[in-house]
């Protein structure tokens, strides 16, 4: 008989021990019993003596399985208190808490990365936690594609901004609130080192390796201060670390972090299959200096000379200063700047007149106070969630449609036809537009996600895109209402005129995109920052030439879109 069956004819002590074994054998725990095939135990003394071992066996197992769903346990209700803190933190102020971007990336996170070491560390009741937390389908959970999208969102921030990582880390965001309106406190909750190499891991993935080695070198010094238990080691850490580095073309530093990486393995087959080769380049790299220093190699001295910035490097770096508000418009403009109350246009602004804030000057670039009530702005945000889609863009090839990294936000588009509160908000443009809504477009609301913003662009198209509908005509203007405000970042800059127009929830900023000749005007291109905290709701009201002609008639002078105005320079801020 089996040894189960066996069990049978011991006393009552041993066949509680077999209940036992029973009950581990369930969980699918394999212990390592005494394989008898057949035998008759209680035919004699001899035969039973042997069960003894197999008890101190079983105990041992027990105790070693005990323990380990103890540990187990003990990961799971850190998690579980991780999960309760934070949710209870984010219900105080949800729009506050998701307006953290580091909180939004580690939200993401936890239901996705943790989610699954969850999984696969925790063996017993896996099935159970599947069951109760994504088989549900009125809830939702991120993606993979999400966790990499909230990482680049928090790379772009902590460089455009030039964010502190060692802040980042403690969820602490030291941008610069830029007017004087008065925001909660900041809610904060710290990363873990789970936190940052994930973040790491994930930039590195898609070859980020100056921000991976940024975030790495963080999990290592939040790794030996919580010592606690991932399902990654010290020694995951300075591989990345390592050969970050030797990405970079740092060989010497590589060398450095991987003979530290020996020093905690000494056994690390790629770390010490890495050291000759690594030893290998550094002494190409000096004895290629040395020819060079003796004039042996023949390089060209100017590879020395520092290479000139490209026009979109420049670009990048008028844009980054523009969202950081480092730079102001120069003094023979501003000092013509007026604000006045609007009573022109059209006969409704003599009862109600719409305030004008002049913010620009050739190109006039306007900006309207209070002419979307909050009442408005909720009726409009409640339509448009349900039809959210990833913005897309005009490929300029093919006039098609398209999601771009360089434009992270949700968009839907809303009709006049469809609510009086959109009839209504396209009647006002007109008003305080003087233009005419016939080809205009359908009012589009946009929700701006972590670090969302929109690179620099036109809202018109080159005369070598196929974007619009010919009939209608080229955008003409453009109409911008900003529906909430925003802490920090998320301001629109125009990267030629140096002007940047923050967030003022009720108001509208309004511009030309065309020259009255029709063509397009260059001094219009304009971008949306990052959003560094808050959530960044606009709409947009694109209008058309179509219906204008008797509005805007061309003048005398005709101007071509390929030829830039001549634009004063802005004043760097930090020259004061």
């Amino acid at each position: 008989m089996y040894i189960v069956t066996s069990l049978r004819s011991v006393t009552p002590a041993f066949k509680m021990h077999r209940t036992s074994l029973l009950h581990v054998i369930c969980f699918g725990i394999t212990l390592n019993l005494w394989s008898w095939t057949r035998a008759e135990l209680f035919t004699a003394i001899s035969e039973v003596e042997p069960l003894l071992e197999t008890h101190k066996r079983i105990i041992d197992d027990l105790d070693d399985y005990i323990q380990k769903e103890e540990k187990r346990l003990a990961i799971l209700k850190k998690h579980l208190n991780i999960y309760r803190k934070e949710h209870d933190m984010a219900m105080e102020d949800i729009p506050n808490y998701l307006g953290n971007p580091i909180n939004a990336f580690t939200l993401i996170k936890r239901l996705t990365t943790d989610l699954d070491f969850i999984e696969q560390s925790i063996k017993v009741g896996t099935e159970y936690v599947k069951n109760i937390t994504v088989s549900h389908a009125d809830v939702k959970y991120p993606t993979l594609e999400d966790l990499t999208g909230a990482a680049q969102a928090l790379t772009r921030l902590q460089d455009t901004y030039h964010l502190d990582i060692s802040e980042l880390a403690e969820g602490r965001l030291n941008g610069v609130i830029y007017r004087g309106i008065k925001y909660p406190p900041l809610i904060t909750t710290p990363m873990t080192a789970g936190d940052c190499y994930e973040l790491g891991r994930t930039l590195y993935n898609e070859k980020d390796f100056q921000n991976s080695l940024r975030w790495m070198m963080e999990a290592l010094r939040k790794y030996e201060d919580e010592k606690d238990v991932y399902n990654f080691t010290n020694v995951d850490i300075l591989e990345y670390i390592s050969f970050s580095y030797y990405l970079l073309g740092d060989v010497r530093k590589a060398l450095e972090w991987t003979n530290k990486l020996l020093e905690v393995d000494p056994t690390h087959p790629r770390a010490r299959g890495n050291v000759p080769h690594f030893q290998k380049s550094i002494a190409e790299q000096e004895e290629k200096l040395r020819k060079k220093r003796r004039g042996e190699t023949g390089d060209d001295e100017d590879d020395e000379k520092p290479k000139k910035l490209s026009n979109l490097a420049k670009e990048r770096k008028v844009y980054e200063a523009l969202c950081r508000g480092e730079m102001d418009i120069p003094s023979e403009i501003s000092k013509k700047l007026k604000c006045s109350y609007l009573t022109e246009n059209h006969p409704f602004l003599k009862l109600a007149p719409i305030k004008m804030e002049q913010v620009y000057i050739a190109p006039d670039v306007f900006l309207f106070h209070q002419v979307m009530s909050d009442e408005e702005i909720e009726h409009i945000k409640t339509m448009a969630k349900p039809r959210f889609k990833r913005a897309v863009v005009h490929d300029p090839a093919t006039g098609e449609l398209v999601a771009a990294h360089y434009r992270i936000s949700k968009s839907a588009w809303l009709r006049d036809e469809e609510s009086s509160v959109v009839a209504r908000v396209s009647r006002r443009v007109h008003h305080f537009t003087g233009l005419s809504m016939r080809s205009a477009e359908e009012l589009q609301v946009v929700n701006y996600g972590i670090g969302g913003h929109y690179e620099p662009h036109f809202d018109f198209a080159r005369k070598e895109e196929n974007a619009f509908q010919k009939a209608n005509g080229n955008r003409i203007a453009t109409v911008l209402f900003y529906m909430s405000e925003v802490a920090q970042g998320g301001a629109t800059v125009f990267t030629e005129l140096g002007l940047s127009v923050f967030p003022v929830k009720n108001a509208a900023v309004f511009w030309m995109n065309l020259h009255p000749s029709g063509e397009g005007d260059l001094a219009t291109r304009h971008a949306a920052c990052p959003v560094l905290r808050g959530s960044k709701w606009v709409s947009n009201k694109w209008i058309h030439q179509g219906g204008q002609e008797l509005l805007k008639p061309c003048n005398l002078e005709y101007q071509r879109e390929d030829v830039m105005r001549k634009i004063p320079k802005p004043v760097p801020r930090t020259s004061r």
